[in-house]
């Protein structure tokens, strides 16, 4: 049978509609979290021709702006010129939102992220930058006002707590949370809200408050949900892994809350029909401030109405102190009585369902605590319960500060649940510190950024451990840096039994840095580690007594190493750079083992390379 043309042309206009009519549902839909698709420009409004889609990128360390990649999906670029430098506009508009990304700077380059396109947090290349500024990157750029005075036109930028940035060509993750502007009818109520910003792992901000529009916004007005929005007249800048969660403000909400109190010691759930009340009276919260309360020995129930704005699952969050509690929604059981704070999950109906909460304090040695938080998919945690309810913390933190070249030993935790019991950690006034494994002769970690939290090493009876405080880049698992291999294809052992390795501790030169001694395959071998002069990273020295015979040391262990020009190897995806300083006549060669690469090197006498990062 033929295809009538006026047939096709219904048929793609009918395909158009439910196109179209699918498209608006998608957009009213309110979705918890969203993966932005860069197999294509789709998820952006008008996309120029300086925003390409990519498979892999790479930045040339050494010349400015300069990003390649090669065709593909999963990477967004931005390769602004005099023709085409605009910037990208998210098809979706946002309030409260989430966001989590990671990026690449190519040298010298500056973006930014502006947040409802109009809060600018900025993405720069910072790397080397000691003391960072609002302009570097994850700093708050400023606003500006020419209608103040002169001199205090430019105001309220924010820097970093500390400069944790990378290398250009590696990859930096974020993850910011931001709470919208409030409004009621039209008037603003609460300004913007920086809850958290964390750059390669480390906080940078915290309840951050945004008064108004950063310089450069797309207007200076101020909204409940606009448009995402990515600077893209500056620098060369790549995207991926670009993950969205947007939250509405509609959340359930708990009224009509009466308190009946009973005095007694109710260490196990009672019937209270048959008790006389010690007295009732309504609050708009649920709280253990409630005048009339007895010091101990009472228990409290607290009923109320909780309305719930869409049916799904929530999760309740109680933090009880004191005595014991429990819950009922809807006439069932989401907490028994018990001591002990817990997380629920419950399914709970569009509506206004019972709540009923009893609170018994007996525990005479404990200060009354009662904290009650709820989330779900779309909104975040927020309090239920009376919102002035402090947790009062622990004791203050031990946090050493690296003023002048510093040494302390401690235990030192690293991924796979592995403990590396004769650490040895390196801080620097310029903040770029490493630890050092003394049973292996191995660096196993560096960090740019402040030096280390010793709180459960000092602390009470403490477990011996300290925690970096900057951004940590992990060089592999603690193993010997240096093996005798009978062919350039024989196993790598990381057991000491067979090598006669004996480590001799350090020795400090006249800027207390460490050189680090030990004996392996009746060798002496000195290990010379120092900080770059420009804040780029570190450089090792390795040091043979006598000329090794049938020595290597191993660079790197990694899931990829890709030499990208000669002597500079690009480790992991993008994690951090092996730079061959001084080999003399040896050549560094790559070899698979174990399903993992290895960087490894010959050595006779001496051997230098940088760790840039």
């Amino acid at each position: 049978m033929g295809y009538h043309p006026l047939q096709r042309n219904t048929d793609l206009s009918l395909f158009k509609s439910v196109q179209l009519i699918m498209a608006l549902l998608v957009s009213s839909i309110i979705t918890a979290q969203t993966k932005l698709d860069l197999s294509n420009l789709n998820d952006f409004n008008n996309p120029t021709a300086n925003w390409r889609i990519g498979g892999t990128v790479h930045a040339d360390i050494n010349k400015s702006h300069q990003l390649s990649y090669t065709p593909g999906n999963g990477i967004l670029l931005n390769l602004p010129d005099e023709a085409a430098h605009k910037d990208l506009y998210t098809n979706f508009k946002h309030g409260d939102m989430d966001i989590e990304l990671d990026c690449m700077m190519a040298k010298e380059s500056n973006s930014g992220i502006y947040l409802q396109g109009r809060y600018e947090l900025q993405l720069l290349d910072s790397w080397g930058v000691i003391h960072p500024r609002s302009s570097d990157m994850g700093g708050i750029y400023e606003r500006n006002d020419g209608s103040r005075p002169e001199g205090l036109r430019v105001f309220e930028g924010r820097a970093p707590r500390q400069n944790v940035s990378k290398a250009p060509g590696l990859w930096q993750h974020y993850k910011i949370s931001f709470q919208a502007p409030r409004f009621v009818n039209g008037v603003k109520t609460e300004n913007a809200k920086l809850l958290k910003v964390e750059l390669n792992g480390v906080v940078i901000h915290e309840n951050l408050e945004l008064t108004g529009p950063t310089a450069g916004s797309v207007a200076n007005n101020e909204v409940a949900e606009d448009a995402l929005r990515i600077q893209g007249d500056h620098g060369q800048v790549a995207f991926k892994n670009i993950v969205v969660t947007r939250y509405v403000q509609n959340k359930p909400t708990l009224s009509a809350i009466n308190i009946t109190t009973y005095q007694g010691k109710f260490e196990k759930q009672t019937d209270l029909t048959k008790l006389k009340p010690l007295f009732q009276k309504s609050n708009p919260f649920i709280t253990v401030n409630v005048d009339g309360l007895p010091k101990n020995d009472y228990l409290s129930n607290y009923k109320g109405t909780l309305t719930v704005p869409e049916s799904g699952e929530y999760t309740l969050n109680l933090n009880v102190r004191g005595g014991s509690v429990s819950l009922n929604i809807d006439n069932k059981v989401v907490y028994p009585f018990s001591r002990n704070g817990v997380k629920a999950t419950v399914t709970l109906t569009k509506g206004s369902v019972p709540f009923d909460l009893q609170f018994s304090k007996y525990a005479a040695s404990e200060n009354p605590l009662l904290l009650l938080k709820m989330s779900a998919s779309n909104f975040r945690e927020f309090v239920l319960s009376d919102p002035q309810t402090i947790i009062q913390g622990g004791k203050d933190p031990v946090l050493v500060e690296a003023n002048e070249n510093i040494i302390l030993r401690s235990f030192m935790d690293v991924p796979n649940n592995k403990r590396v019991v004769h650490a040895v950690n390196v801080g620097t006034p310029i903040k770029v510190n490493y630890t050092y494994d003394m049973d292996n002769g191995m660096i196993f970690q560096v960090w740019r950024g402040d030096f280390l939290d010793a709180t459960p090493m000092w602390i009470d009876r403490g477990d011996g451990s300290s925690r970096p405080l900057g951004a940590v880049q992990y060089l592999g698992t603690p193993s010997l840096a240096i093996n005798k291999l009978s062919t350039a294809q024989s196993p790598w052992t990381s057991d000491t039994t067979a090598t006669g390795f004996f480590p001799k501790g350090y020795i400090l030169d006249d800027m207390d840095r460490p050189s680090f001694k030990y004996n392996i395959y009746g060798n002496s071998v000195t290990d010379i580690t120092k900080v770059l002069d420009n804040r780029q990273g570190i450089q090792r020295s390795i040091v043979l007594k006598t000329t090794g015979d049938q020595l290597f040391v191993r660079l790197a262990n990694a899931s990829n190493i890709e030499e990208i020009s000669e002597g500079l190897y690009l480790i992991d995806d993008h994690a951090y750079y092996i730079k061959l300083d001084d080999t003399g006549n040896a050549k560094a060669f790559i070899r698979n083992q174990n399903g993992k690469k290895e960087l490894l090197i010959p050595i006779q006498n001496k051997i230098t390379y940088s760790i840039l990062f």
